[in-house]
């Protein structure tokens, strides 16, 4: 890579949404009417126009009101950015997420935790993802390939030094490196194993969930998950419709969005084991350790509890691993501060041997937490055994370069950069309230209410 002068010149934000609602695409317990949304940016560069003037795209995962406000956490951190050297950004990206958290008045609002936090993982990301088209690689393969030294110093070791110091840190790392082109080849060849959620909304009819859950299987799934706690009489009908119609060898997963006290977790989810279920995820408060704690212990070993999705920061990460809370650890890849804190969640997960299966659907979160899982197998614990990655069939149209499953499997991206950058047609489309169909659609609806 040629050094250049480039700075960043703008940090370019959109609010866009997806009106998954309409057709209950992403329903559960919680969450019954989710718009799906992301509170998106494009870091722009001075770089003369042309073929190698690139940009960094990144953003945050909502479900609809309140992606305004992410946006405006993310435009806060512009100050941040602007100006910045593009060779230094790519150079260490961990500079700018160590900026971005250690600005004091901003801190004050997280910290390091919430809508602010969020905000700088976006922007960590979108640097992210312009390291990496400028290496001309796809951002696992920049991991994999790059130098554990490197890698530790990305990496914000404070709060979790007493568990994972950089010396351990790059220990994993080094050891990771054995093998690793071994099975670089045959992540290429035969991709990293996925499990489904698209059967699973809590608002599907039985037939559709069984048509659904029927064409997982058939297309190579093992695994699929469906959303409970609303109801326990419909859950045990559901369930046992699941059962039925992917037969005893399938794994499920059960999925209760944080619905429940500790106490109603366990009572529920016992009322659920006669279905095998594989585990229980999100129980109660991702905030609450012990109680993730507590319904482990109550419930396993049969039944497996799994959280992270909601879970806020490398700390909790690293007490809910201490607590011994939890037997599948899922990261999501736009909830922490960007790849540097995952990469963070990753080593404490390898050093405490859970195995990671990450959070995905929602709006391009497929398509970024690939990459992170693809790098943990090929160049960190080298396995994926008891690993998959959620993957929901929604939205991929909306992205330049979308996942592709093959049996079941994610195969391994092979575009510069973090699958990030979405088709300016669907953000122009989709901007909320102004893009083509939301414009649309409030001319509608003020034409049927002039019409009542």
């Amino acid at each position: 890579m040629t050094p250049t002068t480039a700075r960043i010149k703008a940090v370019d934000t959109y609010d866009i949404r997806f009106p998954t609602s309409r057709e209950l695409d992403g329903s559960d317990a919680m969450n019954p009417d989710p718009d799906y949304s992301a509170a998106y940016l494009i870091l722009r560069t001075d770089a003369p126009e042309g073929p190698g003037r690139i940009e960094g795209h990144g953003f945050t995962f909502t479900i609809g009101r309140g992606n305004d406000v992410q946006v405006a956490a993310i435009e806060a951190l512009r100050p941040h950015v602007i100006g910045r050297s593009v060779d230094e950004l790519c150079a260490d990206p961990g500079s700018l997420g160590r900026a971005l958290v250690g600005d004091s008045q901003l801190r004050w609002l997280g910290p390091e935790k919430g809508v602010m936090h969020m905000a700088i993982g976006a922007v960590v990301n979108a640097v992210w993802d312009l390291a990496a088209k400028r290496a001309e690689k796809p951002l696992w393969k920049l991991l994999a390939d790059a130098d554990p030294e490197w890698l530790v110093a990305q990496i914000d070791f404070r709060y979790i030094a007493d568990v994972l110091s950089p010396a351990d840190a790059l220990h994993l790392l080094r050891a990771g490196k054995q093998g690793a082109a071994e099975r670089e080849a045959k992540l290429r060849e035969t991709g990293y194993p996925g499990y489904t959620t698209s059967p699973g909304w809590l608002g599907y009819s039985d037939e559709k969930l069984t048509r659904l859950a029927q064409e997982a299987v058939a297309d190579g799934f093992t695994q699929i998950k469906l959303k409970v706690g609303a109801d326990l009489a419909d859950d045990v009908r559901r369930m046992r419709t699941a059962r039925a119609a992917v037969g005893p060898d399938i794994r499920i997963a059960i999925d209760a969005n944080q619905r429940w006290n500790v106490g109603e977790a366990i009572e529920w989810t016992r009322a659920l084991g006669d279905f095998d279920p594989y585990w229980i995820e999100e129980p109660t408060s991702p905030d609450d350790v012990l109680g993730h704690a507590a319904v482990r212990e109550a419930v396993g070993p049969d039944i497996k509890v799994a959280t992270g999705e909601h879970v806020q920061n490398r700390i909790i990460f690293k007490q809910l691993l201490q607590a011994g809370a939890l037997d599948v650890l899922q990261i999501d890849a736009a909830r922490v501060g960007g790849v540097g804190e995952n990469l963070a969640i990753l080593l404490l997960a390898a050093k405490f041997g859970v195995p990671v299966c990450p959070h995905a659907g929602g709006v391009g979160l497929c398509e970024l937490v690939q990459h992170l899982s693809m790098f943990d197998y090929v160049a960190l614990t080298g396995t994926t055994e008891d690993r998959v990655i959620e993957y929901v069939d929604h939205l991929h149209q909306h992205f330049t370069d979308p996942v592709v499953m093959r049996r079941g499997h994610y195969t391994a991206p092979t575009a510069p950069g973090f699958s990030a950058t979405m088709h300016a047609e669907s953000i122009a489309e989709f901007t909320y309230p102004d893009g083509r169909f939301w414009a649309a659609d409030l001319a509608a609806q003020i034409t049927e209410g002039a019409g009542a």
